[in-house]
């Protein structure tokens, strides 16, 4: 079974008539385009009729791009090495800044209209629109002068994008030095990130080792990068007036503060019991002093499930079914038609994600898959992300476009239904290993997660005054991993490394990239709860959810499920979920002690 995606639906190539055709085309729609706000935006005449025409060349503009965009980032992310692609991504992201001045010009003309509902309400397409729009009044008083947003988009090209672009080759084309059973070999860091996962415990440590060891190869470039990146996001943050780069987050997040406060705090009154399950994980494991990092994802029972690429396809789509067909046939369509790039490989991203691709009604999705059902849960996941675009098809392009909070809605979903078929299929020994790998995931979610945030918050503190050094980041890294684990980490054997490897911190459009996930699981548990107790009446109500994720604050998203996302409760209900989890493993593992 082929274990490498297929970019045909795409182009064939770079050289191909098609990619060549639409290369030029994103120049012609740029030309219109600026070309029309030019000279039609410096009166309020026909207002409807230009703001029609202005979202439709949007629209068209977006749909071409969106394929360009999205063929150079899926070859370069198999090949860090493919400098063709690099140099499209670089030519795409230029061109992209032809339309800056124009759309600030819009977006400034738009927030000026007097009786902006009314011009709205009396179009079809506007009304369809009417989120897209009013969103971007409201992030109008954010806006500088047209000239000075063109000059921002064209210096972080060389700026921003240059730093995590570096910053992406650095760690994809690291290779590790390792010896495994007397033999000195050199590996991909993603296959000595994926041996933490490995039965045999003398191979987890040298594989830890080994990382930390080769970062010392890539520590001051990765160092400069981060600095480069939060220095300009705070730059840029202050001149436009926001509050902080978090509270920009959090507007493109449509969140609120007040829930994000809510959400943290009982992530902070859960902690205990996460720390409960590392400790006891720790001695299950034969640890004195706490759980070592390096043995955070071991397996914890005498189960060695493993399961082939064929193997996980079919689990997978047998128990997406239970929930519902229309999800089952995404899932083997997906696999069928090869969207999925499962082999890890020199030069290959590390880590998985989706990209969905809604020009083409498709989906491509990156793992590292070696056979674990960590790799199993991993697929479920990614293909939860390609659920959510396919639920998004019949939307326009411009209400497609969710904030990261609901990102994880679909996905974290997905992976609980695999999750609990297995333990309910699994022989006791191998429900015990589903079980621990569960909470060690739930774990990632919520307390390192937690420590990545308050990782992330310090670095931006600090930044505002000088650069980090190496050693900096690494004390900001290990004090907060003792801050979200407490005492059930082995205080010896943390990881400094955390924020090289990575990639959320080296975006300057997606700050903060951490909590969302914290969100996404425990409002996926808390939905997949609802599903439990509504059956077959909930998919209905779920399916219309995914399709409004574009175009709702989130608040209201949630509200749609009958769920207040300000209220305690909502919050403590979902992580009981996990805490009963926790009571379950240690009660289990008390007889193995």
């Amino acid at each position: 079974m082929d274990m490498q995606w297929n970019l045909n639906q795409l182009y064939d190539d770079f050289a191909s008539a098609g990619f060549e055709r639409d290369f030029r085309k994103i120049d012609l729609l740029s030309k219109d385009l600026n070309q029309y706000i030019s000279k039609n935006l410096n009166s309020f005449e026909q207002v409807r009729d230009k703001l029609e025409y202005i979202i439709l060349k949007l629209i068209e503009f977006q749909t071409t791009y969106s394929l360009l965009d999205s063929y150079s980032r899926l070859s370069i992310s198999v090949d860090a090495r493919n400098d063709q692609a690099l140099s499209v991504i670089e030519q795409l992201e230029q061109k992209k800044t032809l339309l800056i001045k124009s759309m600030a010009k819009f977006q400034k003309w738009l927030a000026s209209i007097n009786e902006v509902d009314s011009v709205i309400a009396s179009s079809q397409l506007l009304t369809e629109h009417r989120f897209f729009l009013e969103e971007m009044i409201e992030k109008s008083r954010y806006l500088l002068s047209d000239q000075e947003e063109y000059l921002i988009a064209r210096l972080s090209i060389n700026g921003a994008k240059a730093w995590e672009k570096l910053q992406q080759r650095l760690t994809a084309t690291l290779m590790v030095d390792i010896t495994v059973d007397g033999q000195n070999k050199k590996l991909p860091l993603s296959v000595i990130r994926n041996m933490a996962y490995e039965k045999k415990a003398t191979l987890r440590q040298a594989a830890y080792h080994a990382e930390l060891a080769s970062y010392k190869n890539v520590e001051d470039g990765v160092a400069a990068s981060l600095n480069g990146i939060k220095g300009e996001v705070i730059n840029i943050t202050n001149i436009r007036g926001y509050k902080s780069p978090l509270v920009k987050t959090l507007l493109d997040s449509r969140l609120t503060e007040e829930t994000l406060e809510i959400m943290l705090q009982a992530i902070k009154e859960s902690l205990p019991h996460f720390h409960a399950f590392y400790q006891q994980k720790a001695r299950l494991l034969g640890h004195q002093n706490g759980l070592p990092f390096y043995d955070l994802f071991a397996p914890t029972g005498n189960s060695d499930l493993r399961f082939s690429y064929q193997e996980a396809r079919e689990f997978i789509v047998k128990n997406f079914r239970t929930f519902s067909n229309k999800l089952a046939d995404y899932a083997d369509n997906a696999f069928a038609k090869n969207w999925i790039d499962a082999e890890p490989r020199t030069g290959k991203s590390g880590g998985a994600f989706c990209n969905n691709i809604h020009t083409i009604k498709e989906s491509r999705i990156l793992t590292n898959f070696d056979g674990s059902f960590n790799d199993v849960t991993t697929l479920a996941h990614e293909l939860g992300h390609g659920y959510h675009g396919y639920c998004l098809e019949q939307e326009s392009i411009l209400n497609a476009d969710y904030p990261m909070p609901l990102a994880e809605t679909a996905s974290i979903l997905c992976e609980t239904i695999v999750t609990d078929a297995a333990l309910r299929e699994a022989e006791p020994e191998d429900a015990f290993n589903i079980l621990e790998t569960s909470l060690s995931d739930a774990g990632q979610v919520i307390v390192d997660i937690y420590s990545r945030f308050l990782f992330e918050s310090e670095v931006f503190k600090l930044r505002k005054t000088s650069s980090l050094s190496v050693d900096q980041f690494k004390g900001l890294m290990i004090n907060a991993q003792r801050k979200a684990y407490g005492d059930s980490l082995d205080p010896d054997y943390l990881h400094p490394y955390m924020w090289i490897c990575k990639p959320h911190y080296y975006s300057a459009d997606l700050n903060y990239y951490n909590f969302p996930y914290a969100f996404g699981l425990l409002f996926g548990k808390g939905l997949y709860a609802k599903y439990r107790q509504e059956g077959k009446d909930f998919i209905k109500k779920y399916d219309q959810l995914l399709t409004v994720t574009g175009k709702r604050e989130v608040s209201a998203v949630a509200q749609l499920m009958g769920i207040d996302l300000n209220h305690l409760d909502f919050w403590r209900d979902s992580l009981s979920l996990l805490e009963a989890d926790i009571f379950r493993f240690i009660e289990i593992s008390n007889s193995k002690l």
